[in-house]
Order: C-alpha cells, then structure tokens, then sequence
C-alpha cells in the first residue's frame, strides 16, 4: 500500500467542499447509493456498464473505501 499526502491545496479544497458543498455523512450516504445503483445496472447485465466491468468494479470498491472513511458504516459494531 502507497502512502500519499495531500496537498494543502487539496485539503483546503477538500475543507471547503465538505464545510460548503455538502457534509461528510450525506456525502457517504450519496456514495453508497450510487454504489448500489451501479452493482444492480451490473446483475442485471446493463449493457452501457458492461463495457467497461473493471472500471466499475474499481471504482465501487474505491468509491466504497472513502463511503467507510468519511461516515464508518459497515465498521461500526
């Protein structure tokens, strides 16, 4: 596993999103549920996703790592 810092331009964008744009837990909310979409457009075989499978499942594991991060779910006892 690579260890990457952010910037302190990327925090501070990063700051600004989440204290402007929306909050960290509705944010994870939004990750989720489009994680779900994606998984179920995939069973049910949706072609425009099946295309690029590996881009998806990529992205839903990732887009579920940061979900975990900013609002723990799946974690939590």
């Amino acid at each position: 596993m690579s260890v990457n810092t952010l910037s302190k331009e990327t925090e501070l964008r990063l700051n600004e999103f989440f204290n402007q744009a929306t909050d960290p837990k509705s944010f994870a909310k939004a990750i989720r549920r489009v994680n779900y979409l994606l998984a179920m457009s995939l069973m049910r075989e949706c072609e425009t996703l099946q295309i690029d499978t590996k881009s998806v499942e990529d992205g839903f594991y990732w887009l579920n790592e940061l979900a975990e991060i900013l609002n723990p779910y799946l974690d939590a006892e």
